[in-house]
């Protein structure tokens, strides 16, 4: 019996959690896109002196990417605790990474707000081309990981067929926006490019809210039950 609760909670949690990100992050995205706070590694000192701009807005769009990535992480562990198949635990450890390093670039950008109090001096711009690159890196290297934790998704949780289907497209659309960054050679993607990264990342955050929107509904009907013996 504890173990049946157990599971019903960890399957609902996974489910508000999941949502939970998507909020965040489509909010974050909807405040980064219009303001020209895409923070582009080719130019700095453009990118410190929007910050420096509009430092309020930034760390508005920052704490809310920042509740985004870390719902995904614990969305991962809540998938992680559920009982099932062992395999159903690759796609919620690829997820967890994914989660990781989508904070370690909150972590650049957070550092760069400081910096760009001193945007107009030449060592400051130069610290700010590392932590801009560093940053946006590592955020290729989280849509990598997600990429990956939905391929395995797709692979190994028990879906439906529709379910499945969208997936894969999704995750496609997301190996797109993981490959772009590396066309674009040693001049980095442009803003327009980065924008376009966004859009292609989009239906891997529709799907996983999809998925939390299902966990949700399964972890409450599991739950009637139990609150009608009560």
């Amino acid at each position: 019996m504890d173990s049946t609760h157990d599971h019903t909670a960890a399957t609902r949690l996974t489910g508000v959690l999941l949502l939970t990100s998507l909020t965040a992050m489509i909010a974050s995205a909807a405040i980064v896109v219009p303001s020209g706070l895409t923070l582009n590694p080719a130019e700095p000192a453009a990118a410190l002196a929007a910050v420096a701009a509009r430092p309020g807005l930034h760390l508005i769009e920052l704490g809310l990417d920042v509740v985004g990535w870390v719902a995904l992480t614990g969305s991962a562990l809540a998938m992680a605790a559920r009982t099932g198949p062992r395999l159903a635990l690759l796609p919620a450890g690829l997820l967890f990474g994914a989660g990781l390093t989508g904070m370690l670039h909150d972590a650049g950008n957070l550092a760069l707000t400081q910096l760009a109090a001193d945007a107009g001096d030449a060592t400051t711009v130069t610290v700010a081309t590392a932590v801009l690159l560093t940053a946006k890196w590592a955020v290729n290297l989280t849509g990598l990981l997600w990429v990956a934790a939905t391929a395995t998704a797709v692979r190994y949780l028990p879906l439906t067929a529709g379910l499945r289907r969208i997936g894969a497209v999704a995750a496609l659309s997301g190996l797109a926006a993981v490959v772009l960054p590396w066309t674009t050679g040693i001049n980095g993607p442009s803003a327009t490019q980065e924008q376009l990264g966004y859009a292609l990342h989009l239906p891997i955050m529709i799907w996983y809210g999809v998925l939390g929107w299902r966990e949700l509904r399964v972890g409450s009907q599991s739950r009637e039950p139990d609150v009608a013996s009560s």
